[in-house]
């Protein structure tokens, strides 16, 4: 399919099959666990109370120990005695201080190692808490913790096989629709629910890859990881905040690189689409010259009867809808600019995105031939995606592989 730019980035393309594959319902249940989030805090305690206690108690000792020195002294001694007992005091107090002041020094080396800058150990405290079978039990923690809520693990049954989507993969796409659930918190404690459903959406990747492959040998095999976008959202220059898109996409273009931004929804909303969007100046620019010069290869693609059985008839909709590859939000209101705007192919000249969609309800994504449906679609697909190569890759004088198509 054609290579398409990026809602954000734009780059040369040329093919680009995308598909979007959402997941509605409610939440699975699934058993769960507890989980404890950790929170870094300062310790507000000071260390000088504990060293100051511990100083106090050592120079209570010290000076017991001097007056049952001095209590001895109450009987007059001889002048050698005296000099020995002032000897023996003195080497008694040393001692004592010198003992004071290393169990000091090793209070406050074991505060630093503990705490940092000398403050004591975080203490720990006991809370309660349910595990998984609703029982409840005591758990340790330290200055910091609390927990927050439940690890909700992944349901052991009920997904499809490899190649399949599963209706809980659609139920976990749902759930995100909820702005409540749509959140980090929410996401981490079903982060196994959701690496269930992107290996199982990978699989169907790598399935619908190898279908895609056999029917257009122009498009390279990948790996899932290199055609499936992120569920993460770019939200820096977006109102909503929200950090999860609420569908699982991918992209295939015959350069091997990632293309337009394909969104699966739940609620009916799948989708396969193929063209170029939104593509850049020179490629637009080509793509018009060819339309002027001759639009009729174009033109008897897009009134193929398959084709316009899955895309709509080859013309505008009345009330603005898609139809076809018109109905783009960037389409033109008036003629390009050189262009006579009673020209008989201005319909297609005030296109500036050249794409098509088909969408697919819940009920038939969840269908055991689901792969084979879309492969029916790819078929009718691959001449449209290959004019747009051409016309985008060859210049307006190089006919010499218009028909190619036409005679497969």
């Amino acid at each position: 399919m054609i290579d398409t730019h990026s809602h954000y980035v734009h780059h040369k393309t040329l093919w680009i099959m995308t598909y979007v594959i959402l997941l509605k319902s409610q939440a699975s249940r699934a058993q769960s666990e507890v989980i404890l989030h950790y929170y870094n805090m300062p310790s507000t305690r000071p260390l000088v109370q504990e060293t100051n206690e511990a100083r106090s108690g050592y120079e209570s000792d010290i000076s017991s120990k001097t007056s049952l020195a001095s209590d001895a002294l109450d009987d007059e001694p001889t002048r050698q005695g005296r000099r020995k007992r002032r000897r023996g005091a003195t080497s008694t107090q040393a001692k004592s201080t010198k003992a004071a002041s290393k169990e000091t020094a090793s209070t406050s080396s074991r505060g630093k190692r503990q705490g940092g800058h000398g403050s004591p150990a975080k203490k720990k405290y006991k809370t309660q808490a349910k595990n998984d079978d609703d029982e409840v039990v005591d758990v340790d923690l330290k200055d910091g913790q609390e927990i927050v809520g439940k690890v909700v693990q992944a349901p052991q049954t009920g997904w499809g096989s490899k190649g399949q989507i599963s209706q809980h993969t659609l139920d976990f796409l749902a759930q995100l629709r909820d702005p409540s659930c749509n959140d980090r918190g929410w996401f981490k404690l079903h982060e196994p629910v959701y690496r269930r459903c992107e290996k199982e959406f990978k699989e169907f990747i790598e399935a619908f890859s190898e279908m895609l492959v056999s029917v257009d040998p122009q498009i390279p095999p990948l790996p899932p990881k290199d055609v499936v976008h992120r569920i993460y959202r770019d939200i820096r220059f977006s109102n909503d905040k929200t950090p999860y898109k609420t569908g699982l996409s991918a992209s295939f273009s015959r350069s091997g690189r990632k293309g337009i931004f394909a969104f699966f929804k739940p609620g009916d909303e799948s989708i396969i689409a193929a063209g170029t969007w939104c593509p850049g100046r020179d490629e637009l620019l080509s793509i018009r010259n060819h339309i002027l010069h001759s639009p009729d290869r174009l033109r008897e693609i897009l009134s193929d009867p398959e084709f316009m059985a899955n895309f709509g008839k080859p013309q505008p909709h009345p009330d603005g809808k898609r139809q076809s590859v018109f109905g783009h939000e960037d389409e033109l209101k008036t003629a390009p600019k050189g262009v006579d705007k009673h020209h008989k192919d201005i319909d297609l000249l005030k296109c500036r995105s050249l794409a098509v969609s088909r969408t697919f309800t819940d009920e038939q994504v969840l269908n055991s031939d689901f792969i084979e449906q879309l492969k029916s679609v790819v078929r009718v697909l691959r001449p449209f995606v290959h004019c747009l190569n051409d016309m985008i890759t060859l210049p307006v004088e190089d006919e010499s592989d218009s028909n190619e198509d036409q005679n497969d």
